[in-house]
C-alpha cells in the first residue's frame, strides 16, 4: 500500500542511528530515494533529514510511513542488525507495488549515474539513417529528449508514407538515455505493437554548443523478415523549442541524390567498411 505522507511536520531526538539505517534498508528496495519521496509525496529535503538521522517524524508520519513500507512502527525503532533479519524473511511486495527485485539497486545506480551531464543535450534532433526496412532509402525521424524528474527519456516519431499521397503512418519509439564517460546510450520500444526495441549509441559533443551527434543504431528491419540490422546515424540538433507539426512534415522516407539530405549527413551515414576495418563502426561527424 503507497500511503500518501502530506504532514510534513517532523521532531528533533538524540541521534537515532538505527531508525536512519532501517529506513535507509527499506529505501534500497526501491529505485531510488526520489522515487520513494515521489510516492510518498513527500519533499526530498525534509525526507534526508530522516535519513541522516537527526531527526525522526512525529506520529502521525511516522505511521504512513510503516504503512507504506509495509513494517509497524515498533519495528523500524528496532536495532538494525534485528530489523535487517526482520525484513530478510518478510514476503516481498508484489511488482506492481514496489521494486523489490535483485536487480532494482544496479538499475537505480546506472540511472543515477547516466542522467548526470545531459541537460545539455535536452532538446530536439533529426535522427537520419539508412533505412532497414527500405534499402537504398534514407529515413529522418524526430526525437525529443526531456527530463523527466531524476532520469532523461526520449520519444522518437516516425512518419512513413510510402506513397506521397498515402496517409502517413507515425511510429512511436520511447525510452531512456545515459551519459556514461564518453558515450551517450539510448534504449527504446516501438509503443503501439510493442514488437520492436531499438539501441543507440552516439559520441557527446564536446564543442560548446551542441550541433551534430553521430553513432551506431541497432535494430530490426520492419519488413517481414525482422532482419537485425546496425546503421550509422547522425543526430542533428534542432533546439529545445521548435515547430513540431513543421518538423514532422520534414521526417519520411528520402532518396539518396534528395536535395534535403546534405553532402556531410550522406557521408556520415554511409554504411561503408574501410580498409583495415573488421566491423561496422561509428565515426566522428
Amino acid at each position: 500500500m503507497c500511503a500518501k505522507v502530506r504532514q510534513t511536520t517532523f521532531h528533533r531526538y538524540p541521534m537515532n542511528e538505527d531508525f536512519a539505517r532501517n529506513l535507509r534498508l527499506l529505501c534500497g528496495y526501491y529505485p531510488s530515494i526520489a522515487d520513494v519521496c515521489r510516492r510518498l509525496e513527500i519533499n526530498r529535503p525534509q525526507f534526508n533529514r530522516y535519513l541522516s538521522g537527526r531527526f525522526r517524524p512525529g506520529g502521525h508520519t511516522l505511521r504512513r510511513l510503516c504503512e507504506f513500507f509495509g513494517v509497524e512502527a515498533h519495528e523500524i525503532l528496532l536495532p538494525s542488525a534485528q530489523f535487517e533479519r526482520l525484513v530478510q524473511v518478510r514476503p516481498r511486495r508484489p511488482a506492481s507495488e514496489a521494486s523489490t527485485t535483485p536487480e532494482a539497486p544496479h538499475l537505480a545506480h546506472l540511472k543515477a549515474i547516466g542522467s548526470a551531464g545531459l541537460d545539455r543535450f535536452l532538446g530536439y534532433y533529426f535522427e537520419t539513417y539508412l533505412s532497414m526496412a527500405y534499402p537504398g532509402q534514407v529515413l529522418r525521424t524526430l526525437v525529443a529528449f526531456e527530463r523527466h524528474e531524476d532520469r532523461v527519456v526520449y520519444q522518437r516519431t516516425e512518419r512513413l508514407a510510402e506513397d506521397p499521397h498515402d496517409k502517413a503512418y507515425h511510429g512511436l519509439y520511447l525510452g531512456l538515455v545515459h551519459l556514461l564517460t564518453d558515450r551517450i546510450f539510448l534504449c527504446d520500444y516501438e509503443t503501439l505493437t510493442g514488437l520492436e526495441m531499438t539501441q543507440t549509441i552516439l559520441f557527446p559533443s564536446y564543442k560548446n554548443r551542441v550541433t551534430r551527434l553521430t553513432g551506431l543504431r541497432l535494430g530490426v528491419s520492419g519488413s517481414g523478415e525482422r532482419m537485425p540490422c546496425c546503421a550509422r546515424v547522425v543526430y542533428e540538433y534542432l533546439g529545445r523549442s521548435i515547430d513540431v507539426r513543421q518538423a514532422l512534415r520534414l521526417c519520411g522516407l528520402y532518396a539518396l541524390d534528395d536535395p534535403g539530405i546534405d553532402a556531410a549527413t550522406r557521408r556520415a551515414i554511409a554504411n561503408d567498411i574501410a580498409p583495415g576495418e573488421w566491423h561496422l563502426r561509428a565515426r566522428f561527424s
